[in-house]
């Protein structure tokens, strides 16, 4: 029997003594079976370069040391990157509040153009997230009706877009200047 599988004899007999050794260091004993099982395979590859006289088991911590820094310096990466990916996330909830905002103040402005029970419908189902079954009790007409009606006050809005904001329409008001030409809805 060579040096090699000698020395891994050694460690394989430690299992548990290095389970104990890493259990509190990695936060359970799942993740510590899992460090050592990766230290145990590089390892391997290692066992052939001891030097006369180094102990196995010593040299063995090492490299369990070194596993240990490794997870948590990539359990940091992962931490940052999460943090970073949640604050994306919530920015870009605010930056589609913003624009709704901007929106339904838009849509909003024009309104009082449409008739009144377009202007009721749209207001309810689109800016105020109501149920085409509730906008239907309010007005006295069916769900379907409501819907009809929706779609016809839809269109209407489209046209008086059209008319107030002219042009900017074209590109989906992503960049509307109505408002500064006084010529869109608060220039109405």
């Amino acid at each position: 029997m060579g040096s090699s599988d000698e020395a891994l004899e050694v460690l394989l007999a430690q299992h548990e003594r290095f389970l104990r050794f890493l259990t509190p260091r990695v936060g359970g004993r799942e993740a510590a079976e899992d460090v050592l099982q990766a230290a145990f395979v590089k390892g391997l590859d290692g066992l052939g370069a001891l030097r006369d006289g180094e102990s196995a088991v010593a040299w063995f911590f090492r490299l369990l040391r070194n596993a240990v820094t490794d997870l948590h310096r990539r359990r940091a990466a992962e931490q940052r990157r999460l943090e970073a990916q949640a604050r994306g996330l919530r920015e870009g909830v605010e930056d589609e509040d913003a624009l709704r905002a901007e929106v339904c103040a838009c849509v909003g402005a024009l309104l009082p153009l449409l008739k009144p029970g377009y202007a009721t419908v749209l207001r309810r189902a689109e800016l105020e997230g109501a149920s085409l079954a509730e906008v239907g009790r309010e007005l006295g007409i069916t769900a379907n009706n409501a819907g009809v009606r929706l779609h016809r006050a839809r269109l209407a809005l489209k046209r008086e877009l059209e008319r107030v904001c002219g042009t900017c329409t074209a590109h989906g008001c992503l960049e509307c200047t109505c408002g500064e030409t006084g010529r869109g809805p608060e220039g109405v």
